[in-house]
């Protein structure tokens, strides 16, 4: 079967500042609101900011529907984008006009247009336009693209990207914010993201082990990473459990881009990053000796690093 093709009308951000933008207020409750900002924060592929995530609770209007009522037709244009309050919805997808049903939401979850949804059982919805809704996905990725310019940048390996995969790099951002001593990664355990610091500071420290010892000795503290600093990324680089532990140091603002975004989006600055392993690797030879317990430490780097091509 052929995807339907749905369109809407262009708009440019930039055109419209924040204090211009259209105030829709439906009313909630606060637990209401509550449990929709949970479905909506649940949802990380949008990634929206809290201003963002306020506009679109403030935008949904609740829905009852009946038993056997259809939601959503596959093929229409879909006008809502929806989060279930209550009930269960049954998901139909057609195959050469026949449709099966391919699962169901049960008093949670969320769908738009795509496919054919029906109600099986009597319940609730929230929904917003999906027009008002494309409007605060656009602009919180426009301003996040402002607002994180200069940190995408401060990365020397990630100068090598073209203009459009830093704009793609900027929408998949994720923001991280952390309190006094709190542990950012783990030495010894899988690293998923990868940080830029926005703001504070993270100490970062290691542990060693001599050739007969068994047990670790205390952690020892390599580094400090400020604004415009990034750590984590040797992890990502070479598939190994992270090399070094990272805590707050007061609070702090990271922000995160998770491993699955960080292979998709950076294969071209691989070999960038590993060359800079090979240095890390004999400072900190230098300073715990030989025996190390991890071969390929982490460490922050300054913003102001240049690339040795």
């Amino acid at each position: 079967s052929r995807s339907v093709l749905i369109c809407a009308e262009a708009y440019n951000p930039d055109e419209e500042d924040d204090d211009a933008e259209s105030k829709i207020t439906q009313p909630k409750t606060d637990d209401q609101r509550n449990r929709l900002q949970e479905a909506i924060e649940t949802n990380k592929k949008e990634n929206l900011d809290p201003k963002r995530i306020s506009q679109v609770l403030d935008a949904m209007f609740e829905k009852s529907v009946k038993d056997g009522e259809h939601v959503i037709d596959q093929g229409d244009g879909g006008d809502n984008f929806y989060v279930i309050d209550r009930g269960t919805f049954d998901i139909y997808v057609k195959c050469d006009d026949v449709g099966r049903c391919v699962g169901n939401c049960d008093n949670r979850g969320s769908f738009a247009q795509g496919s054919y949804n029906h109600c099986s059982s009597p319940g609730a919805l929230w929904g917003v336009d999906r027009v008002a809704f494309s409007r605060i996905i656009v602009k919180n990725n426009a301003k996040k693209r402002k607002t994180y310019e200069s940190f995408i940048e401060s990365p020397p390996f990630l100068k090598s990207l073209e203009v459009s995969e830093c704009l793609k790099v900027a929408d998949v951002i994720g923001t991280k914010v952390c309190n006094d001593r709190e542990q950012i990664i783990a030495q010894g355990y899988s690293a998923d993201s990868f940080f830029i610091v926005e703001s504070g500071e993270v100490k970062i420290t290691m542990k060693r082990k001599g050739k007969s010892e068994v047990e670790e000795n205390d952690a020892v503290e390599i580094a400090q990473c400020s604004g415009g600093q990034y750590f984590g990324e040797l992890a990502l680089v070479t598939n190994k459990l992270g090399a070094a532990s990272g805590h707050a140091i007061g609070t702090v603002k990271c922000l995160a881009m998770d491993v699955q975004a960080l292979e998709r989006l950076l294969g071209p600055c691989m070999e960038i990053m590993k060359r800079n392993i090979a240095t890390d690797e004999e400072q900190l030879v230098a300073f715990f000796g030989a025996n190390m317990a991890i071969a390929e430490p982490t460490a922050c780097r300054e913003s102001t690093e240049q690339e040795d091509l």
